[in-house]
C-alpha cells in the first residue's frame, strides 16, 4: 500500500509518500480502505516529536478517518465487507489501508459522507463532550469560545446555538471574524484588541457562564471575564503553556476550573456509537455544518504547511 510515512522528526518536509508493506489484522479488528483522513495539530506535535510515537521508522501519522470494509477478523460479529465506517482514536491513518478495532468502528449512516465523518468525530466529538459534559449548555447560556474560526471553534459554536446559547467568539484575523459569524456566532472579537473588555461589555459587565479555553496562555483573561460563579474549561494550549492557577483565586470568586480530555470519554464502543450518531444526526438534518479543505494524501507536506500557517479555517482533510 501507499502512506505518507517519515523516518525522523522534523518540519513538513520530513514526510514522504512512497509503498510500504499492507498492515496485518488480528481476529479482532477491520481492514479498512481509507477514503478520507482527518488531519489535527497532534500530527503536527507528533511529527515534530513534540507526543510520543510508538514503534519504530517509518512512522505513520493520523489518528481519524473514514472508509470501506475490505476485510473482517474471524471474532467480529456485526460488521461486513463493504460496510462504511469512520473512527476517531486508531493510530496509522494516513494510509490506503488502516487495521481498526472492532470497538472502535463507528458505523456511517446513509446520507453522511466519508469526508464529512473524517471531518467529525476527533473534533466533533470533542465539542460534543465540551457542550454536554465539561459544561452543560442550557437555553439563555452565554459562551466565549476560543479560537472560533478552527475546526472545534466552529462546531462549538454550531453546537451551542442549536443547544439554546448564545456565543462570543475570539479569533486573531479580521477573516477569521467572518468564518465565525458565518458559523452562528452572536458577536466575535480579535485578540489584538481589547477584547476583554469587549466581553465584559458585551455581558453588560457580568461576564460570561463558560469559556472554552483552548489557547492557554490566555487562561487568566479567560477568569476574568467569566462571572461570579461561572466556569473556565481547559481543553488546550495552541497558544502557550497556561500560568499556575491559585486555588485561592477559585474559592475568592467561586468560580470553576475544569480540564477535558475525549480520551476520558470514549471508554466504550457503545459510547463511540451514541455520541457519533448525535453528531451525524445533526450533521444529516443540517443543524451542523462543516468547513473542509482537501489535499491528496501524497501531497500530505503541503497540508501540514498549510495547517501550521495558522490560515486555515475548518478542517483539513487527507484523500488517498
Amino acid at each position: 500500500m501507499k502512506a505518507l510515512v517519515f523516518d525522523s522528526f522534523g518540519g513538513p518536509e520530513v514526510l514522504e509518500y512512497r509503498e510500504i508493506k499492507n498492515p496485518i489484522k488480528g481476529d479482532q479488528d477491520i481492514l479498512v480502505e481509507m477514503k478520507a483522513i482527518g488531519l489535527n495539530f497532534a500530527d503536527v506535535y507528533r511529527r515534530k516529536g513534540n507526543y510520543h510515537l510508538e514503534g519504530k521508522p517509518p512512522y505513520i501519522l493520523g489518528y481519524e478517518g473514514a472508509g470501506i470494509v475490505k476485510e473482517v477478523g474471524s471474532a467480529v460479529n456485526g460488521v461486513s465487507v463493504g460496510d462504511r465506517i469512520a473512527f476517531a482514536d486508531v493510530p496509522a491513518a494516513n494510509a490506503e489501508l488502516v487495521v481498526v478495532p472492532n470497538e472502535k468502528a463507528i458505523p456511517i449512516p446513509e446520507g453522511v459522507s466519508f469526508e464529512s465523518a473524517a471531518s467529525l468525530l476527533l473534533q466533533g466529538l470533542t465539542a460534543h463532550y465540551l457542550t454536554r459534559d465539561s459544561f452543560s449548555i442550557k437555553q439563555g447560556h452565554v459562551a466565549l469560545v476560543h479560537a472560533a474560526a478552527g475546526g472545534v471553534g466552529q462546531l462549538l459554536i454550531q453546537i451551542i446555538k442549536l443547544l439554546g446559547g448564545k456565543v462570543i467568539g475570539l479569533t486573531s484575523s479580521e477573516e477569521k471574524r467572518q468564518v465565525a459569524l458565518e458559523a452562528g456566532a452572536d458577536s466575535v472579537f480579535l485578540y489584538n484588541d481589547n477584547w476583554k473588555e469587549s466581553v465584559l461589555s458585551e455581558t453588560s459587565g457580568k461576564g460570561v457562564d463558560v469559556v472554552y479555553e483552548s489557547v492557554g496562555s490566555t487562561i487568566m483573561e479567560s477568569f476574568e471575564v467569566t462571572r461570579i460563579g461561572g466556569t473556565v474549561v481547559f481543553f488546550g494550549m495552541a497558544g502557550g503553556d497556561p500560568v499556575s492557577i491559585d486555588p485561592r483565586m477559585l474559592m475568592d470568586t467561586s468560580k470553576t476550573l475544569t480540564g477535558g480530555d475525549l480520551w476520558n470519554v470514549l471508554t466504550s464502543h457503545e459510547e463511540r456509537v451514541k455520541r457519533s450518531s448525535e453528531l451525524f444526526e445533526w450533521i444529516k438534518n443540517g443543524d451542523v455544518k462543516i468547513t473542509e479543505t482537501s489535499f491528496s494524501l501524497r501531497d500530505g507536506a503541503k497540508a501540514h504547511e498549510y495547517l501550521e500557517s495558522r490560515k486555515s479555517t475548518g478542517k483539513i482533510l487527507l484523500i488517498p
